[in-house]
């Protein structure tokens, strides 16, 4: 099964709150895009944004030029129906982000848990390219991932785990780490997750 099959199954088959990765209030994502000095003139690209939140809270904020990205189609429907006539004003992109290319930059990148899913050393480097070719100079950049206390696997699948200085040198010297947190996500169900999220400014 190809990934884009194993997540439009997914989403297929469950509703957001049936996820482990779902919040109500993405507040530590909307926390470090305040620290990253987010206005209402922000571009933001979410990246894996599937069915979550972040996108309503960018609405609420008066943001008008929101991107949302996901492998799976069905995911980005749900989303829409979710949102109804705000959700008209965002730009709603089906695709691999490994194979993607954006054709513009944006000043803050979202990604709550995609990266992690990365463990071919190829796609990581694709991913980079994404990031560093979509994200202007000075933009910022907010990755989730699963911390190394977090689990191994996720929907069925494998994932790497990372601190935040590994994420970093995996980045490269283009983005300079500017804050981290070790986040315990409680899932749907109550069980505790370990997320690290950092947030680097691309300085090249």
């Amino acid at each position: 099964m190809s990934r884009k099959q194993h997540w439009d199954t997914a989403y297929d088959q469950k509703s957001e709150g049936q996820f482990s990765w779902h919040q109500e209030t993405p507040a530590l994502s909307l926390e470090l895009m305040q620290e990253a000095g987010i206005t209402r003139a922000c571009s933001v690209i979410d990246i894996g944004g599937g069915t979550s939140r972040i996108v309503d809270s960018l609405l609420d904020m008066g943001l008008s030029d929101i991107a949302v990205l996901d492998l799976s189609e069905n995911a980005l429907r749900a989303a829409q129906r979710r949102l109804g006539m705000p959700g008209a004003t965002v730009t709603w992109i089906a695709a691999d982000i490994t194979t993607w290319q954006a054709g513009r930059q944006f000043d803050i990148w979202h990604d709550r848990a995609v990266f992690h899913f990365l463990i071919d050393p190829a796609d990581r480097a694709a991913y980079i390219r994404a990031l560093s070719d979509s994200l202007s100079p000075g933009g910022h950049a907010i990755i989730a991932t699963f911390a190394p206390d977090g689990p191994d696997k996720c929907s069925g699948l494998p994932v790497q785990r990372y601190s935040p200085d590994m994420l970093a040198a995996t980045l490269g010297v283009q983005f300079k780490l500017l804050r981290h947190h070790h986040h315990l996500h409680q899932t749907p169900w109550g069980t505790p997750q370990a997320f690290q999220f950092s947030l680097f400014r691309k300085t090249g």
